[in-house]
């Protein structure tokens, strides 16, 4: 496997700095084996994940003159991990705003989702509602999709996974929610992960 650093992708969510969604996306040279592919690609992304975090609090830890840390800031058992199949067209779901009401807040035509009782924050959700608002709108969310994933929902297998198996989902644990995908893009013959995890 190997991340596509490089995808015009990229270029597209540089627009949105305070987007809270990590992202990976993956090439793999074996042909598609189902859910064992997912696997394999969960495993790469939440890698490069936690290497892109190390480096990033190296870097802020040397800007304040501080003393890295390096140990791995998150426990991961991939093996806890499971996954369900989710409709495509469901998982790229664009709500419409029915109300703004106070301060930028807004009622959309679907309902946010009650972590309290254990249930994993939407795809729309994680980008339009994260701890503090970032202004992004649902055609903002409809753009970054167009460019992660051009043909629509009709290429992609996707599945959504447990998030009790990495320390990575730790602070959405707390309050705002957790989030985990692998999606398989048949026509472009890729991998996209995307995860979600934060805290106020």
């Amino acid at each position: 496997m190997r991340e596509l650093t490089q995808d015009p992708f990229y270029e597209v969510l540089r627009e949105y700095p305070r987007c809270v969604i990590d992202y990976c996306l993956i090439k793999d040279e074996p042909p598609h084996r189902g859910l064992a592919s997912h696997r394999e690609a969960l495993v790469y992304a939440m890698c490069r994940v936690i290497e892109r975090e190390i480096s990033s609090q190296r870097e802020t830890d040397a800007r304040f003159g501080l003393e890295s840390d390096d140990a791995i800031p998150w426990t991961c058992d991939f093996e806890k991990a499971e996954a369900h199949a989710i409709d495509p067209k469901e998982f790229l779901f664009v709500p419409t705003i029915i109300r703004r009401i106070r301060r930028g807040s807004v009622i959309y035509d679907r309902r946010d989702p009650d972590v309290d009782a254990g249930e994993q924050i939407p795809y729309w959700y994680a980008f339009l509602e994260p701890p503090y608002s970032t202004g992004h709108t649902p055609e903002d969310f409809r753009r970054l999709n167009e460019a992660l994933f051009p043909e629509g929902p009709d290429p992609l297998e996707v599945y959504e996974w447990t998030t009790d198996w990495s320390g990575y989902f730790d602070d959405g644990h707390e309050w705002w929610g957790t989030a985990c995908w692998t999606i398989y893009d048949a026509h472009l013959d890729r991998y996209a992960v995307i995860l979600a995890s934060a805290t106020d």
